[in-house]
């Protein structure tokens, strides 16, 4: 019964492979491997909008503490806070989301500029594309008898052999046929992350003076300093997922990183008030 469930769970479970390899698990990864659904392979497709996601979120609430943390320095009251905080955030946000598209974008119809340049090669001289390839695995270790075994095989099929050269030759991944949706795709998640993650610090200047009216105003900015602490820890911890870090370092990486970017930002608010205040 057992054995049952996690063969069904390696043909819709593309994370069970990285799950062996952290655990060093060479019976599960050779059952992964023995059951899985070609179809269904496997290298964390999620890490496509893992980029965007972790990015965005960290600029994002980076971004809107170090505003909250100069502000807080310079003395600022709260209205003027939120105005720039709120203000900032989204136009960043929209900025951040529209270039990420568009540099996406710029890239994947770069590169297939690239697969045109050679295919077109590839249709005129296949001789020399081939000859290329046969140095290429020769200079990797092949010997010259295996290599134009493999080329010349490879070369009878001409749209899989230019994708080959592609990643062989210049080093560079096709993307799919719908890349500007992706493209689309990883702007949006880029503007929803910085947004979502950059309003937290702000949130606290709204919700706890109406939750609470009698707390001082020093305690907001301790509140934000709080869930900003947490909020970095906790994407930290959640980028782990996708490299063979251990989620605690990953987390304490990114709350020190965080941490010395708003002790940054708070010092020069104070530096600054103080000059303004002595002119």
């Amino acid at each position: 019964m057992n054995s049952t469930s996690e063969e069904s769970t390696a043909l819709v479970d593309p994370s069970a492979a990285r799950k062996s390899y952290v655990a060093q698990d060479l019976e599960a990864s050779k059952n992964f491997h023995d059951t899985r659904n070609i179809s269904t392979e496997m290298h964390q497709t999620e890490g496509g909008f893992l980029k965007p996601l972790i990015f965005g979120g960290l600029d994002g609430i980076l971004t809107s503490f170090a505003i909250v943390a100069g502000a807080a320095g310079g003395s600022m009251p709260i209205p003027v806070i939120l105005v720039l905080g709120f203000s900032n955030i989204f136009a960043d946000a929209l900025a951040m989301g529209v270039g990420e598209f568009l540099s996406s974008k710029a890239e994947n119809e770069w590169i297939l500029s690239e697969r045109k340049r050679e295919n077109w090669e590839m249709e005129n001289y296949p001789e020399g594309e081939i000859r290329e390839m046969i140095d290429i695995y020769k200079e990797r270790g092949m010997s010259h008898e295996d290599a134009v075994t493999v080329i010349n095989t490879m070369a009878k099929y001409k749209d899989f052999f230019v994708d080959v050269m592609m990643a062989e030759e210049l080093q560079l991944q096709v993307p799919e046929e719908d890349h500007k949706v992706k493209s689309m795709k990883e702007g949006v998640a880029m503007f929803c992350a910085f947004a979502s993650f950059g309003s937290l610090p702000l949130l606290g200047y709204v919700i706890i003076p109406a939750t609470f009216p009698s707390l001082p105003e020093e305690m907001l900015f301790t509140a934000a300093c709080a869930v900003t602490g947490v909020v970095l820890f906790l994407m930290g911890s959640v980028k782990s997922i996708f490299s063979a870090s251990h989620w605690f370092v990953c987390g304490m990486e990114t709350f020190l990183l965080g941490g010395a970017c708003a002790t940054l930002a708070y010092t020069i608010g104070q530096f600054v008030d103080g000059l303004v205040s002595e002119s």
